[in-house]
């Protein structure tokens, strides 16, 4: 049987935007080997897996990187928590409960805002490890560790835009990641950050939740209150609002979904796996040339590779082509984007 799954962008209020994770709701459980290579195929930073509870209320809830599992991720469980909602597996009303590595963790949905409860993970001061200067090329004004990652505070927010780290020697650090981190600039917000996470299979990931459960405690010491609205400046870049309670941290995304595919499992001796977009592409683009090659940046790992030299990003369809003049349509079985 084909296995549905959901690909979102998660902290962002529009398509194309914020931190892309796919999320499979599982019939029964899987093992963590068939997760892995699931993952890998959607080669997205995250995927996330869930399992109805049978004896409790609530769901099991895993994370995969192509590379391997992690014990905390944000983005995906936004994701997995909007999928829930959108598709009907619980009311808008209804707490979402995730039972984790990271323990019991819950989200709720006020209007389009979906509210994540996560662990605090504040950073502990540490001493600079040896090359960390070095591979980021800037001096750091902190250096702190926490449960997973490095945290380390730069000058401004310019400086954390700018920052292109050596990510061979990044990976070479005993942490999940780093977090580079300042106070913003843009008006409206009150710090800015990126995440590096090469050890993992991410060079760098568009918008980190579970980093946001170090970066809350960090900033609302200095700036003296429990609230916060943060912006990831990577190039996809994505909104957090973050609120930090006693050893808690309370954090807020807005979601989008993009498209609903199916796994089409064919196990051969290899046990390769083959990903193919079918039965609803429910993506909306907008009226440009370059949404449409966004879209096809985007369902990259889900499409049959392109023809050289062709006008089109192939994934053949009998019924609907969207074409560069803008038209806008939704299909109901596979689609063929034309690309400039």
């Amino acid at each position: 049987m084909p296995q549905p799954f959901v690909q979102v962008d998660a902290f962002t209020d529009e398509p194309f935007a914020g931190n892309p994770a796919a999320v499979c709701v599982l019939s029964a459980p899987r093992d963590a080997d068939w997760m892995q290579k699931v993952a890998r195929e959607m080669n997205l930073s995250e995927t996330a897996f869930l399992v109805r509870r049978q004896t409790e209320d609530g769901f099991d809830l895993r994370w995969f990187t192509p590379a391997t599992e992690v014990d905390l991720c944000g983005h995906a469980t936004l994701a997995s928590a909007h999928v829930l909602f959108e598709e009907g597996h619980l009311s808008h009303e209804g707490i979402a409960g995730f039972h984790t590595k990271s323990g019991l963790l819950t989200a709720t949905k006020t209007g389009e805002w979906i509210t994540l409860d996560f662990p605090a993970t504040p950073p502990e001061p540490a001493e600079t490890p040896s090359g960390l200067a070095d591979a980021i090329g800037v001096p750091p004004a902190f250096v702190g560790r926490t449960r997973f990652d490095l945290l380390v505070e730069v000058a401004d927010e310019d400086t954390v835009r700018r920052l292109q780290p050596d990510l061979a020697k990044l990976a070479a650090l005993p942490v999940r990641g780093l977090i580079v981190t300042s106070r913003a600039t843009t008006p409206g917000f009150d710090f800015v950050s990126r995440f590096f996470g090469p050890a993992v299979g991410v060079d760098e990931d568009p918008v980190t939740g579970s980093a946001h459960c170090a970066l809350a405690p960090f900033w609302a010491e200095r700036f003296g209150k429990a609230e916060l609205f943060a912006r990831q400046v990577s190039a996809r870049g994505g909104n957090v609002r973050v609120a930090l309670s006693g050893d808690r941290v309370r954090l807020s995304g807005q979601a989008v979904t993009v498209f609903w595919n199916s796994l089409r499992h064919a196990v051969s001796a290899s046990s390769r796996w083959r990903s193919t977009v079918w039965a609803r592409s429910a993506v909306r683009v907008a009226r440009s040339s370059a949404s449409l090659r966004e879209v096809a940046r985007t369902t990259s790992n889900s499409t049959a590779p392109d023809r050289t030299g062709s006008r089109y990003s192939t994934c053949p369809t009998p019924r609907t082509e969207m074409s560069r003049d803008g038209s806008t349509a939704t299909s109901n079985w596979n689609v063929s984007w034309r690309l400039g």
